[in-house]
């Protein structure tokens, strides 16, 4: 008899704009990205729980401007007048909160873009008020940025979500799988995330496809620890 063996293939995030599901949580910071041309002051805040596709986004803004991408907490080494030579999403905006230097470096990236009305696009998790910048002029910029916000999933995107998640890392689930963890699972993007992570790892580990009774197995277990 044959031994099947079990290779820990990366998984592949598909970023392309077609590869981007949308459904009326997303809509509207969808159209917003579509026509960053006409965006307010030329620049942007895209806000979303984690998993819920700001990273997709904009990649999908990056390839249609040309744009490149840094993660706010880099900024402090980085050039600025080399990087405000071109549009520019700044990742993660949020985490800098406490950070004087980056949000320094942000503020003059930020201000360097404005004179020469070239785009920005920033990235985080809660909506930009409650950022809580130490910063009070770079606050005050990221308040006046319009802002598009992705919102929790429904059954129809959550349902899309793991799908595109189990063909991302070329899994193949049974038909009944995806209904049953969307009527089980806590209802995040984050979740799903975590959820399909772990059905690769076990159905791997156990040489097993990856069924309900699985996903069933996984879920209790992860109840169970919680409490």
């Amino acid at each position: 008899m044959a031994i099947q063996l079990g290779f820990n293939l990366p998984a592949r995030t598909a970023l392309e704009r077609d590869d981007f599901m949308i459904a009326p949580s997303n809509t509207v910071a969808v159209k917003m990205i579509d026509n960053w041309r006409k965006w307010p002051l030329s620049k942007l805040v895209l806000t979303g729980p984690i998993g819920a596709g700001k990273s997709h986004l904009t990649h999908v803004w990056a390839s249609e401007t040309g744009a490149r991408i840094v993660f706010a907490s880099e900024l402090f080494e980085m050039k600025l007048d080399i990087l405000a030579r071109k549009p520019i999403a700044v990742e993660d905006v949020d985490v800098i909160y406490n950070d004087i230097l980056c949000q320094t470096a942000l503020f003059h990236l930020h201000n360097l873009l404005q004179s020469a009305g070239i785009p920005l696009l920033m990235t985080g998790i809660q909506s930009p008020r409650l950022w809580g910048l130490s910063l009070p002029d770079l606050q005050s910029r990221v308040d006046e940025t319009h802002h598009a916000s992705l919102e929790a999933p429904d059954d129809t995107l959550l349902s899309a979500v793991l799908a595109k998640l189990f063909v991302d890392r070329q899994l193949k689930s049974k038909a009944d799988v995806i209904p049953y963890l969307i009527t089980h699972m806590e209802r995040s993007f984050a979740a799903a995330h975590q959820i399909v992570d772990a059905l690769d790892t076990v159905s791997l580990e156990r040489q097993k496809p990856i069924t309900r009774k699985l996903a069933a197995e996984l879920l209790d277990n992860s109840v169970n620890s919680e409490r």
